[in-house]
């Protein structure tokens, strides 16, 4: 558990090293990737399941270490509305707190008959205890160099909502009548009052901090009616802009797109929404994936995030590091400005996620990052006429170029592409890429995703028009940067 002597004062210092610089916000020079500590910046990771404050026996400083180690910077938390009965999905789940460890943003009151454990809860009350937990958590992200996005909800399952504070019989205030299925509609203006309340002081309190993403609703409509579970998420766009009123820092706000494209939970067109949000591969369900988004969204000019996968390891078929690999690969080499593998090997048992398998993601994040980093990426953009041959069967590719100077493409062998995660199939491949490029002299490099090791290299000077290139021998995936000399 993370130690609290001293945690006060931890977090005023913390906290007001962080004061007197600029939020994260959207890159002027290129609206799809972000500015951070002043620094071009895409966000890369492979995070707990959003329970990092919730839960007070998980240890988020080890956490944070292991994401820092890898060059990781980006984690996601849901701050009280919604969380999850002790050990759903996977044994430690950090987003299933033991009752006793279960801290949130309303007091308890006096009055006893909480459903999990303990008193009720005062919903016109805040716990001071609580508060000083997340903002211990954003500034030691901070320290780090990790973005930290406050997903405010999540779609109420029928064994979540008779757990929250919001939930009528878990408050003296009564509010909540109603089951899961209207829990997240605008049906209950009491209820949304203190939804209201709830979002505007969150907000209130994390405005110091530079390094916030403020985010509405993660599937606002798995169990809820569209047209329903639209206006309720719509309605939350204004009160944190009011909230931000007066406030010193303005922060990016996100909404995930869900339902029709163009409908009412798609947000991505309103100017006052700053990130265009989606979860998992293609699609899945009603939700669109991140691959989709850079296909029909990335016009708008707004950053594209994939913030939720698989959760793994339940979920992934077959060798699921490799697939976890090119789907982060594929996403943000093909444009993606943040992304966030949803990684149940983080537990309150193993707080920094320590294993083989998750060793090899890890690194393969990292191997990404410094891919995309080798380039000066705010100067490129998704360029789909740099192949000019056919693109050998089985094969997904992406490629960026900012044209006549540099290229990034990635190739890999997986199947479901449209569907919510891939399912590598592993081989021994050789393809050709008849690739048409201006003249000049460039420098070709082949890297290994898995690692980040240069696989080949090759200096040539071409007078312009196609030409081929073989890749190295290769399992599964590969990539390719091109710089001119």
């Amino acid at each position: 558990m993370l130690r609290t002597i001293g945690f006060p004062i931890c977090v005023c210092t913390l906290s007001a090293g962080l004061l007197g610089a600029a939020p994260i916000a959207v890159h002027p020079d290129n609206p799809h990737y972000y500015l951070f500590n002043g620094k071009p910046t895409i966000l890369i990771t492979s995070a707990e399941h959003y329970g990092g404050v919730v839960n007070k026996d998980f240890d988020y400083v080890t956490y944070f270490d292991a994401l820092k180690s890898y060059g990781l910077n980006y984690t996601r938390i849901y701050p009280g509305a919604l969380f999850e009965p002790m050990g759903k999905f996977v044994r430690g789940n950090t987003l299933g707190p033991k009752p006793a460890s279960l801290i949130v943003p309303w007091a308890r009151s006096n009055v006893p008959g909480y459903l999990v454990c303990g008193n009720k809860f005062d919903l016109d009350k805040w716990d001071p205890g609580y508060f000083k937990r997340l903002k211990d958590f954003i500034a030691r992200a901070g320290q780090r160099g990790i973005v930290v996005e406050i997903c405010f909800f999540n779609s109420q399952y029928s064994d979540t909502w008779p757990l929250s504070p919001l939930y009528y019989e878990n408050n003296v205030q009564g509010v909540g009548k109603c089951d899961y299925l209207d829990a997240q509609t605008l049906k209950h203006a009491d209820l949304i009052a203190k939804m209201d309340d709830y979002v505007s002081k969150i907000t209130r309190e994390v405005n110091e901090f530079d390094n916030v993403i403020l985010e509405i609703c993660d599937e606002p409509s798995l169990f809820t009616p569209h047209a329903e579970a639209g206006p309720w998420v719509a309605h939350f766009v204004p009160v944190v802009r009011k909230a931000e009123n007066g406030l010193p820092k303005k922060h990016l706000l996100a909404q995930q797109v869900e339902g029709p494209v163009d409908g009412p939970i798609d947000l991505s067109a309103r100017p006052d929404v700053d990130i265009i949000v989606t979860q998992y591969l293609y699609e899945a369900g009603d939700q669109m994936g991140g691959l989709k988004a850079l296909d029909l969204k990335y016009g708008l000019n707004k950053p594209i995030e994939e913030n939720e996968t698989d959760y793994l390891p339940i979920w992934y078929e077959g060798d699921l590091v490799a697939d976890s690999r090119v789907e982060a690969w594929e996403f943000i080499v093909g444009g993606g400005g943040s992304f966030n593998q949803l990684n149940g090997l983080y537990t309150v048992e193993k707080h920094a996620g320590k294993s083989p398998e998750n060793e090899r993601i890890l690194r393969a994040l990292t191997s990404l990052k410094d891919f995309m980093y080798s380039f000066d990426f705010l100067k490129m953009s998704p360029d789909k006429s740099i192949v000019t041959g056919a693109i050998p069967s089985g094969v997904h590719l992406r490629s960026m170029s900012r044209s006549g100077q540099q290229y990034a493409l990635y190739l890999h062998h997986g199947q479901g592409g449209t569907k919510s995660a891939y399912k590598v199939v592993p081989g021994s491949y050789l393809e050709e890429l008849v690739l048409k490029l201006p003249g000049g002299t460039y420098q070709a490099d082949w890297v290994d995703p898995s690692s980040g090791k240069e696989l080949g290299k090759e200096n040539f000077t071409h007078g312009g028009g196609d030409r081929t290139f073989t890749t190295p021998r290769h399992a599964v995936d590969m990539a390719l940067r091109i710089k001119r000399n």
